[in-house]
């Protein structure tokens, strides 16, 4: 792949996130954001202390929300449009649509759902100030993981398929990453700061809205992305694109 397709379909790739970046703002306001105002309101009705609020409420849900997913969404298509050039033709004989899709959900499971298991999103109010520190570092420790040990597998799953077959292979790697990340699970500590009488339901609504938002992300870009990839890649012919014939020169 030459230094030219690289950066078109890096182009594409930043393009498609923003495109993804807009249809989650649009999950993340409708589904998240109120429950970001109910655990909000929660936590004010049991603190005494009263904060000077340095941004407003509706700007950090509006204009504050739409920067961080928009930028977000950019910003993660390109790293991901370059790993889709280097995975390509790698990963097996798929397509350039096809192969989107599976690195655009593989890198879902590795990045967000797995680490999200061990250490799910939490909304305010949930959580010891004092302990943030400690918590970021364990969760982007079990994200590291989770990537490395989905690389990992992948190549495992390519030396074996030789021997064993696509599909025994396939199904052995996944057993080995299962069997790793339940080893992780069991022995990194775990964190469970949830005040008490925090409403269960609204803890649970907001870990679901925060699951849909990524879900939302990553599935349109790997479908935004996949059909740009595949008309970059892939090009129709001028009279196959119209659906006519192209009329044989006299």
């Amino acid at each position: 792949m030459n230094s030219a397709t690289v950066r078109n379909l890096l182009v594409r790739g930043m393009l498609a996130g923003l495109a993804a970046g807009v249809l989650a703002l649009v999950v993340a306001y409708l589904l998240g954001e109120p429950n970001v105002d109910k655990a909000i309101g929660f936590e004010e009705s049991h603190s005494h202390e009263h904060e000077m609020e340095v941004v407003s409420r509706s700007l950090q849900s509006t204009a504050g929300l739409a920067t961080g997913v928009l930028v977000y969404g950019v910003a993660f298509g390109g790293i991901a449009a370059l790993a889709y050039c280097f995975a390509l033709g790698r990963v097996g004989r798929f397509s350039p649509r096809a192969t989107a899709l599976l690195l655009s959900g593989c890198a879902l499971l590795a990045v967000y759902v797995v680490p999200f298991l061990k250490y799910p999103a939490n909304p305010p109010s949930v959580g010891d100030p004092d302990t943030i520190g400690k918590r970021t570092t364990l969760y982007f420790l079990m994200m590291v993981l989770s990537v490395l040990l989905a690389i990992a597998a992948t190549l495992l799953g390519k030396r074996l398929a030789p021997g064993l077959g696509t599909w025994w292979a396939t199904v052995a790697a996944v057993a080995a990453f299962a069997v790793v990340i339940g080893l992780a699970y069991a022995f990194l500590p775990v964190v469970n700061e949830v005040p008490e009488h925090f409403p269960a339901t609204l803890l649970w609504r907001f870990r679901l809205s925060a699951l849909a938002i990524q879900a939302v992300l990553w599935g349109g870009f790997g479908l935004l992305f996949g059909e740009l990839a595949e008309r970059q890649l892939n090009p129709k012919p001028a009279g196959a694109a119209s659906g006519r014939a192209v009329p044989a020169a006299h």
